[in-house]
């Protein structure tokens, strides 16, 4: 009789988006529960054996109780088996959120891998290998111990790790918490869920990275997923589902500016990013050169833009403005504020003056105040 159960990492409850305005902060940090709420009715709806967790299911070790009640509270629509792994957020200290969880007394169905004896679930159908981390970095391979356990002959051999799977990673990881990529196989796994790497990312023919199941950066991985994993019978290759269950969506964007840009086509990859524009989590990166009046008015659509989305991070540093007479007139013909201008427009002229970026800024600011003042 085949086993199915959710492989889920990196929840990271309690991460503070301290870069983010607290408006929208809050909600990224309130949609984490949610998510796992989400992930235990998934669980319930397609009557999984049990959840694995690999690792990093807090932020730190210092959450807040009411963090930890919470999360527990997210659980609740899955009665099964949870099993939770430590990770190198979350490492398992003499003192730690996992101290702290035994003290408050988990359910029975939440089951805490603190340590590497195996882990019969499932009336002993599934054994899982947990390799918890005990310190932030480990140079030693946790899993080292793996092929020498023995479980029933029947039951479905799941290794549990959070760390970086050697020479496997898109962009290699650290060189500690590592794991060997031929694990599996001398371990005698059917499947090996892990935690560490954010984005979903098959690594072996039965290992797999969960990823991040609520996206948190903008790097674009895959995240948002949890993975549906079936073995029919030991030895036989799993089948995985990718389910999607992440609701923030978070966008890296780059755009090309010419002196005078349309400002409809600049507008054309923000409205793209589709609907619900509250969902999306946007950094925009302007390049190029752009007239005083153009950059004012881009702002504007910017400010309308940034009001739609969950958050907008603008990064305009390489948007250089290349005033033109207009728009110096604008501001000044002559006297002392045109004066204040050429000074600027020679400071950001001169390559080794590192107050280059400042006097752009003034630039903009100063021809944004002059626009302002003429609308009232």
């Amino acid at each position: 009789m085949s086993i199915k159960f959710l492989h889920t990492s990196d929840w990271q409850i309690g991460k503070l988006f301290g870069s983010i305005p607290e408006e929208s902060r809050v909600l990224l940090r309130a949609q984490r529960y949610k998510t796992v709420e989400a992930i235990a009715r998934l669980a319930a709806d397609r009557e999984v054996e049990a959840v694995l967790v690999a690792g990093d299911i807090f932020e730190t070790n210092t959450v807040k109780d009411e963090t930890i009640v919470r999360m527990l509270e997210a659980m609740r629509p899955f009665p099964g088996p949870w099993v939770l792994l430590p990770g190198n957020h979350d490492p398992a200290l003499a003192e730690s959120v996992w101290t702290r969880l035994q003290r408050f007394g988990c359910r029975p169905n939440v089951v805490l891998a603190l340590s590497p004896e195996p882990l019969l679930l499932a009336d002993g159908r599934l054994a899982v290998l947990p390799a918890p981390l005990v310190r932030r970095h480990d140079a030693r391979d946790l899993t080292e111990g793996w092929p020498d356990i023995n479980t029933p002959g029947s039951a479905i051999r799941v290794g549990l790790a959070h760390g970086c799977v050697e020479e496997r990673l898109p962009e290699r990881g650290e060189s500690l918490n590592s794991i060997p990529a031929g694990r599996p196989d001398s371990a005698r796994l059917d499947y090996l869920a892990l935690g560490d790497w954010h984005g979903t990312l098959q690594v072996g023919p039965r290992a797999w990275y969960s990823g991040t199941p609520e996206p948190d950066g903008f790097k674009q991985n895959d995240p948002g997923n949890v993975l549906l994993v079936s073995v029919a019978t030991p030895g036989e290759p799993p089948l995985i589902e990718r389910i999607p269950v992440g609701h923030y969506r978070w966008h890296k964007l780059s755009l090309s500016v010419l002196p005078h840009p349309d400002l409809a086509a600049l507008e054309a990859p923000l409205s793209g990013l589709g609907e619900p524009r509250d969902r999306h989590v946007v950094s925009l990166q302007l390049t190029g050169t752009i007239d005083l009046q153009s950059r004012a008015l881009l702002d504007e659509v910017l400010t309308h833009w940034g009001g739609r989305f969950r958050w907008l991070a603008l990064d305009s540093e390489k948007l250089i403005p290349q005033p033109t007479e207009d728009d110096l007139d604008r501001i000044d013909k002559a006297g002392f504020v045109r004066a204040a201008v050429e000074k600027l427009r020679g400071i950001e002229a001169d390559p080794s003056n590192h107050d280059g970026i400042h006097a752009r800024d003034a630039l903009v600011r100063l021809y944004s105040a002059f626009v302002g003042r003429e609308r009232e």
